[in-house]
């Protein structure tokens, strides 16, 4: 069964948050694509995975790249499964995809600041319900740790 977590960002951006999920993710030995809703910001995240840290990079490629099958993280705009990944991060408002339960997971980080963001995240939320997913809650707690709510 799919789990489907919803990571509710408040005074934090993803730009922080983003790059630690993925680190998780690579360490488990999942493969991922993170889905956004426009080029620019696929593009903008493309340049800041190489760049976020001193010391560690996170392998990707975007959705164009000609061996994106063979790579371990991919940045996508579209539906689809390149690199046969087990988990999908939804960033941006982007909809939940066609076949959400082929993911083992489906990590959903929408922004707590954001009207649109909420309401988005709201309707997901009850879309899981009623497909049957399994859904948690998750909001950073005063020390940036993810703690999970009820």
């Amino acid at each position: 069964m799919t789990e489907v977590l919803f990571y509710h960002l408040q005074g934090m951006s993803l730009e922080s948050v983003l790059p630690p999920l993925l680190e998780k993710s690579l360490e488990r030995g999942w493969r991922v694509v993170v889905q956004s809703t426009s080029p620019e910001r696929t593009e903008a995240l493309d340049a800041h995975l190489w760049t976020y840290s001193d010391d560690s990079f996170l392998p990707h490629a975007t959705w164009r790249a000609g061996d994106a099958q063979d790579q371990p993280i991919i940045l996508s705009i579209e539906d689809g499964n390149p690199n046969q990944a087990n988990v999908r991060f939804l960033i941006d408002n982007a909809a939940l995809p066609t076949d959400c339960d082929s993911y083992e997971r489906v990590v959903l980080v929408f922004n707590g600041d954001d009207a649109d963001a909420l309401t988005a995240a709201r309707g997901a939320w009850a879309d899981c319900k009623a497909r049957g997913f399994e859904v948690t809650y998750w909001q950073a707690d005063e020390r940036g740790r993810w703690q999970r709510r009820q």
